[in-house]
């Protein structure tokens, strides 16, 4: 028999939390920011606290001064509200892909004491969801030695496993104010073109999984004239609510969960929560799931779109450090982009504009020292720019280099082809 959790106001909720405790937060738009906030109040009291988590939002102040003297933060991945702290020893960074995180915990390689999560009100059989962020926190909560939980109504309620019982919560704390949105931004003219020139890509009766931001945006706008497409992917947002209204995403060709979206976490407008509550044609899974590159595979026509911050001539792929700055982190960029080039008619694309923001070139002839290589040459296939589509499978390493070259910002072809010739002693 379940015992019911104490409900409690957040600092005493809190006050299990003990020195020495390593704490998981939940995260993306279920972020428990009271809970978290609460635990920072603490830190006088507090000493050597470890945060395990992946992409939480809000402002992290256990990572700022005062409070980061009290708890130290070991990320799976990072993201902006924790980035300058974790590059400057306030934290570090786990390189892991987002598939394998649930084994740190469940083969007690980090062994949770406490997990703060948020859920939704339980139902008449006592069961709350775990809302829109499954991914690594079921995982960590089936774990926890104690689970702190905000139960608020504003959660939505998602199908598949995402569910927990009341009676695994110890102490929670009621709550109503909405969970964390993410807002669309207008697409650049830039964006609109890989956008057409990745579409070009995409099949009929494919299974997509993208990411958030504009370019999977610009993507999925090109695609309304397709049909049967499917989605198993490790997150989605708003872009992809069209598609499903208008009858081009229906999920029938899908191997695996036929007509279901299959996501572990989901990110994005209000409009998007209300469409995912309660919903059973979207399920929840826990990333372990979701990014299991033997059940990708199963799918047809799997067609994985991933982004990098540089690429090397040939075809190395960075797309979580800048030089030796941790930017982001693995994430399950190489669990899709293996699951895709297994899949039948697959396909793994790396898309991204040719310049940064500042103009230099994201085509380069090395990555920067100290960068991290998220995806190796020998995975990558497709790689899609404003400039066109090249597709480097099977390709040797100067045809990769010339095929590169081409999709370059023109104003960098003449300095890549430069540095091609001092690699390969030819003109390419």
């Amino acid at each position: 028999m379940f015992k019911e959790p104490e409900i409690t106001s957040a600092e005493k909720a809190v006050s299990i939390v003990k020195s020495g405790d390593r704490v998981f937060f939940q995260g993306a738009a279920m972020t428990p920011n009271l809970l978290i906030d609460a635990l920072c109040d603490r830190h006088k009291e507090l000493k050597e606290v470890e945060i395990v988590q992946i992409h939480t939002v809000g402002p992290a102040r256990y990572m700022t001064e005062p409070y980061r003297e009290s708890f130290r933060l070991i990320s799976c991945f990072v993201g902006s509200n924790v980035r300058k702290a974790v590059n400057e020893n306030g934290g570090d960074y786990i390189p892991i892909f987002l598939s394998e995180i649930h084994l740190l915990f469940r083969r007690n390689i980090l062994p949770i004491d406490v997990a703060f999560v948020q859920v939704s009100p339980p139902d008449k059989h006592g069961y709350c969801s775990l809302g829109v962020s499954v991914d690594i926190t079921l995982p960590a909560v089936q774990t926890a030695k104690k689970v702190i939980a905000l139960i608020n109504p504003q959660v939505p309620r998602t199908h598949g496993d995402g569910i927990i019982h009341i009676g695994q919560i110890d102490k929670a704390v009621e709550v109503d104010i909405p969970i964390h949105t993410a807002p669309m931004n207008s697409l650049s003219e830039l964006e609109k073109k890989i956008g057409a020139n990745v579409a070009e890509l995409i099949e009929d009766g494919a299974t997509l999984q993208m990411g958030i931001g504009n370019i999977p945006n610009a993507i999925l706008t090109n695609l309304t004239n397709h049909k049967r497409l499917g989605v198993h992917t490790e997150m989605f947002a708003d872009g992809l609510l069209p598609l499903v209204h208008s009858g081009v995403i229906t999920g029938e060709e899908k191997q695996i969960k036929t007509g279901k979206i299959v996501t572990c976490f989901a990110a994005g407008t209000q409009q998007l929560y209300d469409f995912i509550d309660d919903n059973p044609i979207v399920h929840f899974k826990e990333a372990a799931y979701t990014n299991d590159t033997a059940i990708i595979r199963q799918n047809p026509k799997v067609t994985a779109i991933n982004s990098a911050i540089e690429i090397d001539l040939t075809g190395q792929i960075c797309a979580d450090t800048i030089g030796n700055y941790q930017y982001s982190g693995v994430g399950g960029q190489m669990d899709f982009i293996r699951g895709a080039s297994l899949s039948e008619g697959g396909k793994a694309i790396i898309a991204l504009p040719s310049t940064t923001s500042k103009g230099l070139s994201k085509i380069t002839p090395f990555l920067k020292e100290g960068a991290g290589v998220t995806t190796t040459r020998a995975h990558v296939h497709y790689v899609a720019t404003e400039y066109g589509v090249v597709d480097l499978f099977g390709k040797g390493l100067e045809q990769r280099a010339r095929a590169l070259i081409s999709i370059a910002h023109p104003d960098h072809r003449e300095r890549l082809h430069k540095k091609a010739f001092e690699r390969f002693n030819r003109i390419i």
